[in-house]
């Protein structure tokens, strides 16, 4: 297990009702879960739209269960952006 931060932007730091808070969980989709449970309702549909950087790294269209996280990361949340 890891521990690092999870920073939430635009819609999912809304959600969430914060900006940042800790992980200590292994993979990406463990620390979604734990987020989820901390923050129920509106954060789940968020997350569903959202894109991910681990330690800047673009998550893509990998399973969640595969990232791994690092002792001191980071996990970035991005929501969907509008405009050009």
């Amino acid at each position: 297990m890891a521990s690092g931060t999870i920073r939430y932007w635009a819609a999912a730091k809304a959600a969430a009702g914060v900006a940042e808070e800790p992980y200590a969980e292994a993979t990406l989709a463990d620390a979604l879960t734990a987020a989820r449970s901390r923050h129920p309702g509106e954060l789940d549909r968020v997350l569903l739209r959202c894109s991910f950087l681990v330690d800047g790294d673009p998550v893509g269209t990998r399973a969640h269960e595969t990232v791994r996280l690092a002792e001191g990361g980071t996990v970035e949340v991005l929501p969907p952006f509008a405009g050009g």
